[in-house]
């Protein structure tokens, strides 16, 4: 069996107040979310190059989107150095549970940060700075 490329195609973090959510998203990744309807469920995606294999998300609030702190552990990429992204994260609605940290002393793996978004996700955050 081939490997694949990536072990993630795609991904969705369940919110209640899609509004709220998406508002928390936009202002620690400074950016604005294009959204869609589908079906029962709204839909907030996160931007990334999909032209050059890039893989992507969504926030999703609809009837079967319950958000939680015990389901599986999403990392977002966080840009060049994810401290940026992280100190929009209070000021947003959101709380720190790990601050920065590096991944492995010795590798060239990066940091991370555990964050709860405002529907109170438990998410990571990544970058290789």
């Amino acid at each position: 069996m081939q490997l694949p490329r990536n072990a993630l195609n795609w991904f969705e973090i369940p919110v209640n107040d899609f509004d709220r959510a998406k508002a928390f998203y936009n202002h620690i990744f400074n950016v604005e979310m294009p959204e869609n309807q589908m079906g029962p469920n709204r839909m907030g995606f996160f931007l990334y190059d999909s032209g050059n294999g890039g893989i992507g998300g969504a926030i999703v609030q609809g009837p079967d989107y319950i958000p939680s702190q015990r389901g599986a552990l999403v990392y977002l990429n966080a840009g060049p150095d994810l401290q940026e992204v992280l100190d929009r994260v209070e000021s947003a609605g959101g709380r720190i549970e790990i601050e920065k940290t590096l991944v492995a002393a010795g590798e060239e793996l990066g940091y991370f940060a555990i964050i709860h978004d405002v529907a109170g996700n438990r998410l990571a955050l990544h970058s290789m700075h």
